[in-house]
C-alpha cells in the first residue's frame, strides 16, 4: 500500500463527528484521571529543596508522557494484561489487578508516612537530614512508579473510549500538558496552605484505597471519587475564606484601636 494510503487511512477520522466527541471525551477524562498523579507530584517534590523542585516536577510530568506514549506503541500488549493469570477467593486476577494493588499499596503508605511527618514533625536537625535523604533521584523513582500505574489505568480507559489510535495519542498529549501548565500554580497553592496539603493526603489515601479495591474486584465508580474529592475542597475553600475574612476583621479592629495623637 502506497505511504499517501497508509496515511490517509489514519486520518479518516477527521471527517468523523463522532470520533471528535470521542476525542474531547477523552481528553477530558485523561485531565481528571491525571489530577491523582499531579496531587502525587505536588506533594512529593514540595519535599525537595526548593532550587529542585521545578525541574523534578517537570521531570516527572514528562516522563508521564514518555510512559504514556511508548504503552500506546504497544496498546496490543496493553489489553492483554487484563487477561486472568491466576484465580483467588473467586476472583480472576490480571496483571493490572496486580499492578493497581500494588500501586495502590505504594499511594496508602506514602501518604501515610507523608501524614505521619505532617502531623508529628521530627526536630529540626533530624528532618534536615530528612530533607537530604529525599534526593531529586529518589523523588523521581517514586513519581516514575506512580506514573506506571496511572499510566496502565489511562491507556486502558484511552482503549475502552475508541479504537483510533491518533485520538489516543492526542487525548494523553493535551492531557499530559495541561499537567504541565498546572503543576507550578497547584505545587504554590498547596505550599502556602497547609491545610490543603493535609486535604490532599487524604485525596491520596481515597486514591489509593480505590486502587487497592479496583484491583481485587471491587469497582467504584470515579465519579464518587472525584464528587467527594470536590466536595471536601470546597468545604475546605470555605474554611479558608472564613479565616481570611477573621484575619482581616482582626486586623481592622487592632488598627481601630490604635494610639491617638
Amino acid at each position: 500500500m502506497p505511504f499517501a494510503d497508509v496515511i490517509a487511512s489514519h486520518l479518516d477520522w477527521f471527517s468523523d463527528p463522532t470520533a471528535w466527541v470521542a476525542l474531547a471525551t477523552l481528553v477530558v477524562l485523561e485531565i481528571v484521571l491525571g489530577i491523582d498523579n499531579l496531587i502525587f507530584i505536588s506533594i512529593l517534590t514540595n519535599r525537595l529543596p526548593a532550587h529542585q523542585q521545578k525541574n523534578a516536577r517537570r521531570i516527572g510530568i514528562g516522563a508521564a508522557l514518555v510512559l504514556r506514549l511508548i504503552l500506546l506503541a504497544t496498546v496490543s500488549f496493553i489489553v492483554t494484561l487484563t487477561t486472568p493469570v491466576f484465580t483467588l477467593f473467586d476472583h480472576g486476577f490480571s496483571w493490572r489487578d496486580l499492578i493497581l494493588i500494588a500501586g495502590g499499596l505504594f499511594l496508602v503508605w506514602k501518604a501515610t508516612k507523608e501524614i505521619h511527618h505532617t502531623v508529628d514533625p521530627e526536630d529540626p536537625k533530624e528532618d534536615i537530614v530528612g530533607a537530604v535523604s529525599m534526593s531529586i533521584g529518589a523523588a523521581i523513582f517514586q513519581i516514575l512508579l506512580l506514573d506506571l500505574v496511572f499510566s496502565i489505568d489511562s491507556i486502558i480507559t484511552a482503549v475502552g473510549m475508541t479504537d483510533e489510535i491518533a485520538i489516543m495519542y492526542i487525548a494523553v498529549i493535551c492531557a499530559v500538558t495541561v499537567m504541565l501548565i498546572a503543576a507550578e500554580p497547584l505545587s504554590r497553592f498547596i505550599a502556602k496552605n497547609p491545610t490543603i496539603v493535609m486535604l490532599a493526603l487524604g485525596f491520596l489515601l481515597m486514591i489509593g484505597m480505590t486502587l487497592i479495591a479496583d484491583g481485587m474486584g471491587f469497582h467504584v465508580p470515579k465519579g464518587y471519587i472525584y464528587a467527594a474529592m470536590g466536595f471536601s475542597a470546597l468545604v475546605e475553600t470555605l474554611n479558608m475564606l472564613a479565616r481570611r475574612k477573621k484575619v482581616r476583621e482582626k486586623a481592622g479592629g487592632s488598627a481601630g484601636h490604635g494610639p491617638v495623637d
